[in-house]
């Protein structure tokens, strides 16, 4: 489980860490900054999969997200001294991490690349990587330290050099996750690779989960959510047919969800109370498909660590959010689940750990902190 988030320097998150719990609700007012966490979180997991380079270099390079205001919120800046012309005396830098108060963490410092006639200007350099134990990287907890090319892990028999010819676009996630005598990057990279993120399920006439798809076992949803009836089918025969049917009843006034299968394909359809056939999922409204979706997401074989759900309550009628708040309630009894909405609605019925948003000249902070003081500890390692 994560225990504790650390960012900095991202879109509108100047300096940012929270505690997580197994069901954290993170809310705030449009503009915020909710979205900069979850983009942030998504970032930090494609670190886990050795795509955090190409993901930024996707979204115009580290200048086009990084913070952009003043490396610190002075005095002046607070009684509204203006911004412009305050020149930064520090490096460029983008800091992801994570801690676990009984597992491994890990922390990533992405910085501008040294100047170069190459054309691939627009990659970061991964500058540092952390993986350590507990919730924050104290160097008595680092199990794992790159700084640049070179590569040191602490064993029984102290600290020593695993390499030293890192490339700045590489991560050890990637390069050394096999190595024997450093099982923590392997333990610390499968946990990032079963994060699992929902955001923005297609609903609309074309979306893949309207049409009948050759079924297989889906112990998870695909991204686009085209294997619904598969993954639903699956979780059924697996033992979740009655919180499945449980939750279709509660949330459709009676609706009883059935799988159609053809010819191998699979498709889910309703069977409505006062309807004399099946309704496809090409004639479901974009809220029920939607809530489907989520279905299958929660309900899914695979357990993963963490669930991240980013405005879950898209085309759902007010009727649905009490369903679907106690469908997260149980999915949060086995696995992590982290809820960015705002909707205060959804909000209360969650009914878990708030972190609330807003923001603080130009900044993303946690409402009703003093300060940065007034936040977990978190201390990135110095370059």
């Amino acid at each position: 489980m994560i225990d504790r988030l650390a960012i900095e320097g991202y879109r509108s998150i100047r300096s940012l860490v929270v505690d997580l719990a197994p069901l954290t609700v993170v809310t705030g007012r449009n503009g915020t900054g909710k979205s900069s966490l979850y983009r942030a979180l998504r970032l930090l997991a494609a670190a886990g999969q050795a795509r955090a380079v190409g993901e930024l270099a996707t979204d115009g390079g580290l200048d086009a997200v990084r913070w952009a205001g003043p490396e610190r919120i002075s005095r002046a800046v607070r009684e509204g001294a203006p911004t412009e012309g305050l020149v930064r005396s520090g490096p460029v830098a983008l800091r992801l991490g994570f801690g676990a108060a009984d597992g491994l963490g890990y922390a990533i410092d992405l910085g501008l690349p040294v100047p170069s006639d190459s054309r691939f200007d627009r990659d970061p350099d991964i500058k540092q990587e952390h993986v350590f134990a507990g919730l924050q990287p104290r160097p008595a907890s680092m199990l794992v330290e790159r700084r640049g090319a070179v590569v040191h892990v602490r064993g029984d028999d102290g600290r020593r050099e695993l390499t030293r010819g890192m490339a700045p676009w590489s991560s050890l996630l990637d390069e050394h996750a096999g190595a024997a005598d450093a099982p923590e990057i392997a333990g610390v990279r499968r946990t990032m690779r079963g994060w699992r993120f929902h955001d923005a399920f297609r609903t609309d006439a074309g979306a893949p989960a309207r049409r009948s798809q050759v079924g297989t076992r889906s112990p998870r949803l695909d991204d686009d959510g085209a294997n619904l009836g598969a993954v639903l089918q699956t979780s059924i025969e697996a033992g979740f047919e009655r919180e499945i049917r449980r939750a279709v009843a509660d949330a459709f006034d009676g609706s009883e969800l059935e799988i159609v299968g053809v010819d191998g394909r699979m498709a889910p359809a309703l069977r409505q109370p006062g309807i004399l056939r099946l309704l496809g999922a090409d004639e479901l409204s974009d809220g029920t498909l939607q809530f489907l979706l989520l279905l299958a997401a929660l309900t899914s074989v695979e357990r993963p660590s963490l669930i991240v759900l980013n405005e879950p309550e898209r085309s759902l009628h007010s009727a649905l959010l009490a369903p679907l708040a106690a469908l997260i309630r149980r999915a949060a009894e086995q696995t992590q689940v982290l809820v960015v909405t705002h909707h205060a609605g959804l909000a209360d019925a969650l009914d878990g750990a708030r972190i609330e948003l807003e923001k603080e000249h130009g900044q993303t902070v946690v409402a009703g902190r003093e300060g940065l003081l007034d936040q977990p500890a978190w201390g990135w390692p110095t370059r």
